[in-house]
């Protein structure tokens, strides 16, 4: 069954977010990380799943890729995940929440956090768990993901 978020139709309602290192996984070919990371985006540009980033990630994508990727690169790779993800805007309440959250020490993951809470996602998608451990959403890993998901349970 096909739904429609706002701006996309989906093929089911589930929505993760995904962490940055995910994302970089995939446009710089990190093995061994690299197929799980591109299995997950090609399912959210392939609509079945809808895709969430932080607004940061985008940021912090370009800031990284720099020695690896021109500035016209960078931007085409910005644009591209615009178009087949949606973008989570983070705001002043979210950083004072992440912040005031003891339970962690990278703020990073807090706003990402509080991004997923903001997006009523179902899940977090991350190879860094233990930044997660204080999540109400529920955290998996690429591989666990895909092997949920391929079983259907998602």
């Amino acid at each position: 069954m096909q739904k429609k978020n706002g701006w996309r139709t989906l093929m089911n309602d589930t929505a993760i977010l995904i962490d940055t290192n995910i994302i970089l996984d995939w446009l710089l070919l990190r093995e061994p990380f690299y197929i799980q990371a591109k299995e997950i985006i090609e399912c959210c540009i392939r609509d079945e799943i809808q895709g969430c980033l932080a607004s940061h990630t985008l940021l912090n994508i370009f800031f990284i890729t720099r020695k690896d990727k021109t500035v016209e690169e960078r931007k085409e790779i910005i644009f591209m995940l615009c178009d087949n993800f949606n973008i989570i805007e983070v705001d002043k309440q979210m950083i004072i929440t992440a912040l005031k959250n003891k339970a962690w020490d990278d703020l990073e993951d807090g706003l990402q956090i509080q991004c997923a809470i903001k997006e009523k996602v179902n899940y977090i998608i991350t190879r860094d768990p233990k930044g997660f451990l204080s999540s109400q959403i529920q955290v998996f890993s690429p591989g666990e993901f895909i092997q949920l998901k391929n079983k259907g349970s998602i």
